[in-house]
């Protein structure tokens, strides 16, 4: 599929709603585990998405629109939410999810992106050149495939009760 804002726009408005939907309300069993050391629960997937609309997403947008290629992006910390989330309830953080990604939506339009804008490039510190259609495009398959990561994380929690239906659940694999 390429890369089309109104369909990119459709997934980014509907991750919040589908978290808060999986997530609100559940015990910490289910929100808190992880698959091991250096791994993410559900709770620090929602920390590290708000620190994505704080420091990712749009300011590289910006970046790219303003200063093209010239001004290489600032390194975004996949782990800050350790330390951001402290303290907070996994309410809490779906709560503020929520305003940061309404807002996003909201500088995303106020950009009036044309085809020719969605083609210009920037720098990424660890990729290189890249373009704001392919940051963009990220951004969908960033949220998508931490949506995965957490059901995969909560079906995980089942693995051995599920007995030998591991054989047809490959979820739990």
């Amino acid at each position: 599929m390429e890369f089309e804002l109104d369909k990119a726009k459709e997934i980014l408005r509907r991750t919040p709603a589908t978290l808060n939907a999986l997530l609100s309300d559940l015990p910490d069993d289910w929100v808190l585990a992880n698959e091991g050391p250096d791994t993410f629960s559900a709770y620090d997937v929602i920390g590290h998405l708000i620190e994505g609309e704080e420091n990712d997403w749009i300011p590289r947008a910006r970046i790219i629109l303003e200063q093209g290629e010239a001004r290489p992006f600032d390194k975004f910390d996949r782990f800050a939410m350790y330390e951001n989330s402290q303290g907070k309830s996994l309410g809490e953080l779906l709560t503020q999810f929520k305003q940061l990604r309404s807002k996003s939506i909201r500088q995303l339009e106020q950009m009036n992106l044309t085809p020719e804008l969605l083609q210009k490039r920037g720098t990424h510190p660890a990729l290189g050149a890249v373009t704001l259609s392919q940051l963009l495009s990220a951004w969908v398959v960033h949220d998508l495939g931490h949506i995965r990561q957490i059901v995969r994380v909560m079906a995980k929690q089942y693995r051995e009760a599920i007995g030998p239906w591991t054989a047809y659940l490959t979820i739990v694999s």
